[in-house]
C-alpha cells in the first residue's frame, strides 16, 4: 500500500501509542535503562561502603593496581583521605564521571558509530566492569571500564526517547518521567539485592549481581530494535551515507543558553548526587539503623529513597496532567525552578537530625531520613527528568545525542562539587554540612527565576498543529 501524505510526514513510531499510550519502543527503552540502572545503583550503593569498611583497610588496599598514583593525585586536589573520606570523595567524583563520558559518547554515536552500536558497546563494557569489581586488585580497571560503557550508553539511550516523538508532541516531558519511573524502581530492587549479598556472602558477591543485571538488559534492548526510530548514517571512511541536518538560524542562540545553565543545574542536583556520595557513609555513621536488634546496611537508603521517588514522579505525571486539564501547563524552565527550591528545603530536615543528634547525644532517627527523601525527591522528580525533556526538544537535530551529554555534564559538575563536600564530614557538623547543600541549592533556583525571566522565550516550546501525533 503506497502511504499518504499523512503517513508520510508522521512516523508510524510517532503515532504507536501501544506502550500506555506511548510508542511502544519507549517500553523497550524504559526495561533496558531499569536493567542499567540496576547494575549502575546495585554498584553504588556498595562502592562507598566497601572503600570504608574492606578494599581501603590494610591487608586490601596494598593489593589494587595502580592504587598509590591514583591516590596521590586524590590527595592533591583534596589534601589527606582517611578510609572513610576516600571512600566518599572516590564515590562522588564516580557518581560525577558517569554523567561527564556521556559528552564523548554521544559525540562518538553523532559522527562515527550511530546511537545503536554505541548504546550495545557500552553495555558490554558497563557489564565487564561490574564483573572486574569483584576482584580487588583490578578495582581500578573496573571503574575505568564502567565510566566508559556509560558514556557510551547514557546519552544515546535517552537520545532515542526523545526521538520517539515529533517537535511538537506534548508527551515527551510525560515520557521522559516515565522513563525516570523506572530508574527508579531499578533503585528499590538493586541495593536490597546486591546489599543483601554483600552482608550475607561478601561485596563480591554483590557486584557480580550487578554485572548480570547489565547482560540481561543488553539483551533486552536488542530485542527491541526493530521498534526504535530510525538514526542519520554516521560518518565512515566512505563519507556521509545520508545527509545530517545542519543548525538553522537562531539555534546557536538556543545552543549558549543551555552552556550556561549547565553549572546552575549542577547547583540544583547536589543534595540529590550526595546520595552516591558521601550520606550513605555520614548515614553510617549518624543514623540509627538497628531493626528488632539488627544493624541495617546503610546501602538499603537508597532503596528507601527509591521507593519515594517512584511515588513522587508517579505523583508528579498525575499532578501536571490534572494541572493540564484546568490551567495552561509550565513550561520545563519554569517547573525546573519550582522543583529546584522544593529540593533545597530537603537538606534542612539533615540540619533538624543533627542538631537532635548533637543535643540528645542518640543517633538520627530515620523520620529525618524519610522527610529528607521526601522532600529532596518531589523537587529533583521536577527538575531532573523535566531538565532531559527541555534539552532534548531544544537541542538542534545536529546536535541532539551531544546537547542530552550536555544536560549530564551538570551532574559531574555536581559529583565533583560532591566530592569537595565529602572530605568535609569529619571537620564539620552535620548541621553546616547539610546547611551548605540547602544554600547551594537555594542559589540556583534563584538563577533558575533569573534566567527563566530573560531568556526563557527562545527556550519555550513551539508546538506545530500538524506535527501533533494522531491516534493510530
Amino acid at each position: 500500500m503506497i502511504p499518504s501524505n499523512d503517513d508520510e510526514a508522521i512516523p508510524a513510531y510517532q503515532t504507536d501509542r501501544a506502550f500506555i499510550g506511548h510508542p511502544r519502543g519507549l517500553g523497550f527503552l524504559a526495561f533496558t535503562e531499569f536493567w542499567e540502572r540496576f547494575s549502575y545503583y546495585g554498584m553504588s550503593a556498595l562502592l562507598p561502603l566497601y572503600g570504608k569498611d574492606a578494599l581501603f583497610q590494610p591487608g586490601h588496599i596494598e593489593r589494587i593496581w595502580g592504587f598509590g598514583p591514583f591516590r596521590a593525585f586524590l590527595e592533591a586536589l583534596f589534601g589527606t583521605l582517611t578510609p572513610l573520606t576516600l571512600g566518599g570523595a572516590i564515590a562522588g567524583i564516580y557518581g560525577g564521571l558517569v554523567y561527564l563520558t556521556p559528552l564523548f559518547g554521544g559525540l562518538i554515536a553523532d559522527r562515527i558509530t550511530g546511537r545503536t552500536h554505541a548504546v550495545i558497546a557500552g553495555a558490554a563494557l558497563m557489564a565487564l566492569g561490574h564483573f572486574l569489581m569483584a576482584f580487588d586488585q583490578t578495582y581500578l580497571p573496573a571503574l575505568v571500564c564502567i565510566l566508559t560503557g556509560v558514556g557510551l550508553f547514557k546519552g544515546n539511550l535517552a537520545t532515542q526517547v526523545g526521538d520517539l516523538y515529533a517537535a511538537g508532541d506534548l508527551r515527551r516531558a510525560d515520557a521522559f518521567q516515565i522513563y525516570t519511573m523506572a530508574i527508579q524502581i531499578a533503585v528499590i530492587f538493586a541495593p536490597l539485592v546486591t546489599g543483601g549479598l554483600a552482608q550475607a556472602l561478601g561485596y563480591h558477591w554483590g557486584f557480580g549481581a550487578a554485572g548480570i543485571g547489565m547482560v540481561v538488559g543488553l539483551v533486552i534492548y536488542v530485542a527491541g530494535l526493530r521498534w526504535l526510530p530510525p538514526e542519520p548514517a554516521p560518518e565512515h571512511e566512505g563519507g556521509i551515507v545520508e545527509p545530517r541536518p545542519k543548525l538553522a538560524p537562531g539555534e546557536g542562540k538556543r545552543v549558549a543558553i543551555l552552556l550556561l545553565l549547565v553549572p546552575v543545574i549542577a547547583l540544583a542536583f547536589v543534595g540529590n548526587q550526595q546520595l552516591l556520595g558521601g550520606y550513605l557513609i555520614w548515614g553510617d555513621l549518624h543514623y540509627s539503623l538497628s531493626f528488632m536488634g539488627h544493624k541495617l546496611s546503610a546501602a538499603y537508603l537508597l532503596s528507601l529513597d527509591a521507593i519515594v521517588s517512584v511515588v513522587t514522579i508517579g505523583g508528579s505525571v498525575i499532578f501536571w496532567r490534572w494541572w493540564g486539564t484546568n490551567h495552561k501547563e509550565p513550561d520545563e524552565i519554569t517547573k525546573m525552578t519550582i522543583g529546584t527550591f522544593i529540593a533545597a528545603l530537603a537538606p534542612l530536615a539533615l540540619v533538624a537530625g543533627s542538631i537532635q543528634e548533637a543535643a540528645t547525644g542518640q543517633k538520627v532517627g530515620l523520620v529525618w531520613a524519610v522527610s529528607f527523601h521526601l522532600i529532596n525527591d518531589i523537587g529533583f522528580s521536577n527538575a531532573y527528568p523535566v531538565g532531559l525533556a527541555l534539552y532534548s526538544r531544544a537541542a538542534p537535530k545536529a546536535l541532539g545525542s551531544t546537547m542530552i551529554a550536555v544536560f549530564l555534564i551538570a551532574l559531574f559538575l555536581s559529583g565533583l562539587i560532591v566530592a569537595k563536600l565529602a572530605t568535609l564530614m569529619e571537620v564539620i557538623s552535620g548541621t553546616a554540612f547539610w546547611g551548605m547543600h540547602s544554600a547551594l541549592m537555594a542559589l540556583a533556583g534563584v538563577i533558575f527565576l533569573i534566567a527563566r525571566s530573560t531568556a526563557g522565550r527562545l527556550l519555550a516550546p513551539t508546538v506545530d498543529p500538524e506535527a501533533e501525533p494522531q491516534p493510530a
